[in-house]
């Protein structure tokens, strides 16, 4: 499993920082940016940078974005702004990398999804269709590449302990007025699992995927939520 090369997009921090790490652990080359190195809704943009980097043997569609509020109070700048990271950015840079590994009949294309990706949750109207957005990505990818050398499938881990979480355990403080301790709780309540998943449990799931063994694992969703996505 040593000697590809992999891009990690929104590398630099969470669960996109440990899989980078995870990988060059392995020997593996592992190219990681962030968004000033490759803004993932500029189509110019990714196109440039993998032009430069080169054939991709693993890309991991992780650069993700999210917020939360009512669906009235919800902007249209939020709604779209998640959509063009979440799903657009998957897209993209997913188009990018298909063709070289299609014609080295060799790849591996793994999202970063979420539960969200499968059923829907209060507050998270923008999130929530952009990640199923990114699953139906996923899928349709794996039908074009079936039977062929290339895969493409997602992880959908419930709320993992990064940044981005603890942005939301913020606003629930804020909106609520529980510490933080009562504020994680309350978010890990809604998954069986009862408490946050850590980046390296998602690490594990995407290693799975990446594996030249998983040839046959195709347009598969493999959901981290600890027994069952609770509707």
């Amino acid at each position: 499993m040593t000697g590809r090369r992999v891009v990690v997009t929104g590398g630099t921090r969470g669960i996109g920082a440990a899989v980078a790490a995870r990988f060059r652990a392995k020997g593996d080359e592992v190219l990681a940016p962030g968004t000033a190195e490759c803004d993932v809704t500029d189509e110019a943009a990714v196109a440039e940078y993998f032009t430069a980097a080169g054939p991709v043997d693993v890309l991991v569609n992780n650069a993700g974005v999210a917020t939360s509020a009512p669906l009235a109070k919800t902007t249209v700048d939020d709604w779209q702004r998640q959509f063009d990271v979440n799903a657009t950015g998957a897209f993209l840079c997913t188009r990018a990398v298909l063709p070289g590994m299609r014609e080295r009949d060799s790849g591996r294309i793994i999202t970063i999804a979420s539960t969200a990706g499968h059923v829907g949750y209060r507050y998270t109207s923008g999130y929530t269709a952009s990640k199923h957005a990114a699953v139906g990505l996923t899928r349709a990818v794996a039908a074009e590449v079936a039977g062929s050398g290339v895969t493409a499938n997602a992880v959908c881990p419930a709320f993992v302990r990064t940044d981005m979480t603890t942005e939301t355990v913020a606003r629930i403080m804020s909106s609520t007025g529980r510490d933080e301790a009562a504020a994680e709780s309350a978010l890990a309540s809604g998954v069986r699992l009862g408490r946050l998943l850590e980046p390296a449990e998602v690490v594990h799931a995407v290693e799975f995927f990446a594996a030249p063994e998983a040839a046959a694992i195709n347009g598969q969703t493999l959901v981290l939520d600890g027994g069952g996505i609770q509707r």
